[in-house]
């Protein structure tokens, strides 16, 4: 059973930096693609950046472009996600996602598993 568990959220001024990770167990994690998404309340939940397998492939959400970066290690299975300059819209649950293929996509309905979701707060 594939599980993923995110860690890093928590609260940060404007401006400032978190980096999330990402903790995959259950099958052989170099093989697959992630993916980061966000749900802000009362919004539909958003992509904000994919990797494929092997790392050397990566995309962003036009909101996220140039502040956040997704890179992963496959020897300790895990993904993250580097977010700087943040900003209060940034503010979101931020749920990592596995997908059975070996490239990325934008598309939620395209990933296979999801992890719990970890809350980022951005302050003004």
């Amino acid at each position: 059973q594939v599980q993923l568990v995110e860690s890093g959220g928590g609260l940060v001024q404007a401006g400032g930096s978190l980096r999330l990770s990402c903790a995959a167990s259950g099958r052989p994690f170099s093989s697959y693609a992630m993916g980061w998404f966000r749900q802000a309340p009362g919004k539909e939940r958003e992509f904000v950046a994919a990797i494929n397998w092997s790392g050397g492939i990566t995309f962003y959400g036009d909101s996220v472009k140039g502040r956040f970066t997704i890179s992963r290690d496959n020897a300790k299975n895990t993904v993250y996600l580097q977010m700087n300059s943040l900003k209060p819209e940034d503010t979101a649950v931020y749920y990592c996602a596995s997908r059975t293929n070996v490239g990325g996509s934008y598309a939620e309905n395209d990933y296979d598993y999801w992890g719990q979701g970890t809350q980022v707060t951005v302050s003004s």
